[in-house]
């Protein structure tokens, strides 16, 4: 096979992208690692992240409790999934965790609409 000038930038492209996924990658999981710790909701409600992000552990305590689960980092999220349903938990402000208790909060993390948590 004659190697021809199409062929090897289109290898060259290749590696390059790859490079690009790995860097995003890498800036991704620097992101997430930020938000190791405590983070408070209202009334008792808090998550507490620990872990790398290849293996996130995630305590979500609510009302009725405390409750475990596993999460990755992928993108600029972790997901987990609780009760059958992927989950992700992404960085928000107060008011985009749709909770009147948070709205005034600049650093938060949001489950859901309605499920968020802030520190001060």
């Amino acid at each position: 096979m004659q190697i021809t000038a199409p062929f090897i930038l289109a290898a060259v492209a290749v590696a390059l992208l790859a490079g690009c996924a790995k860097s995003s990658g890498a800036h991704d999981a620097k992101v997430t690692e930020q938000w190791l710790g405590r983070w408070n909701g209202p009334e008792g409600t808090y998550l507490d992240i620990t872990g790398s992000p290849a293996d996130y552990r995630l305590t979500i305590a609510n009302l009725d409790g405390p409750r475990r689960f596993v999460g990755r980092a992928q993108g600029a999220k972790i997901v987990f999934v609780r009760d059958g349903v992927v989950e992700s938990i992404r960085a928000t402000d107060g008011e985009a965790t749709g909770m009147k208790w948070l709205q005034d909060k600049r650093n938060c993390l949001t489950v859901r609409s309605g499920e968020g948590y802030c520190r001060d």
